[in-house]
């Protein structure tokens, strides 16, 4: 069984600020960092990390040798990446002195996914092979099209939420991935068990993987609905290393 994270990859302009910067204001960094980021690098990586045969597929630009050179070391295969003229996507991103963060996306070459590409990676990958996938790249309907009729597994985290995604075939996708927020957005609901109900509703046949922050998860299959509690930490920084959840 195979893995395929077919996602986006991002330059993180991390800049640590002792509070965030209001309209009218210039402020200095207290430090600045450039990541590797972007949801599709980290969940390959994450699943690298929990010892999946992984594959990554995205598009970079000429200057995103850092984004290859982090997938290579962590154990991820590039054999698909794609590499383009054009900029690699980037975020801008403010992180107070609590841990908390703005960001600013760039899509970048994570929004230059066709068609051609799309048919050419997933003519590696067959039955049984499992893909991950999030809302940072374009075409993603096509590609849970074509993973279903593939009859691969698919894993699906509808983040960043926006009113396109009310129309993806989400009844295809073999794991939704949601957290409140996208949840409600989905159900057109604000109550936490009418959110769940009304989902599992809505996609009898997908199982979903509801995301509460420091109040946990809960996992809801045909047969089982499971509330894990959350480890307790001392956040130095939300944005996600890597998207482990997956796991």
């Amino acid at each position: 069984m195979k893995v395929l994270c077919f996602g986006s990859a991002n330059l993180d302009h991390v800049y640590k600020v002792d509070h965030f910067t209001v309209p009218g204001e210039t402020q200095g960094c207290l430090e600045y960092d450039i990541k590797c980021g972007g949801k599709g690098v980290n969940q390959a990586i994450a699943m690298a990390f929990a010892g999946n045969d992984t594959y990554f597929a995205g598009i970079i630009g000429s200057d995103g040798d850092l984004l290859k050179d982090a997938l290579v070391d962590k154990g991820v295969h590039i054999d698909y990446m794609k590499i383009s003229n054009k900029p690699t996507g980037h975020a801008i991103i403010e992180v107070d002195q609590s841990g908390q963060n703005h960001i600013l996306l760039y899509g970048g070459t994570n929004k230059e996914i066709d068609f051609e590409y799309i048919d050419e990676v997933l003519s590696h990958f067959s039955k049984g092979d499992i893909v991950v996938l999030q809302n940072e790249i374009n075409n993603v309907p096509y590609i849970i099209e074509r993973c279903y009729e593939k009859e691969m597994k698919s894993f699906f985290n509808a983040a960043p939420y926006d009113i396109a995604v009310k129309n993806y075939p989400i009844e295809k996708v073999t794991w939704l991935v949601v957290n409140e927020t996208e949840g409600a957005a989905l159900s057109n609901e604000e109550d936490y068990e009418k959110i769940i109900q009304t989902l599992k509703q809505k996609y009898p046949h997908t199982h979903i993987l509801f995301t509460m922050g420091k109040e946990g998860s809960r996992v809801l299959t045909d047969k089982e609905d499971i509330k894990v509690e959350a480890l307790k930490v001392n956040a130095v920084d939300s944005i996600p290393n890597y998207e482990e959840v997956f796991e």
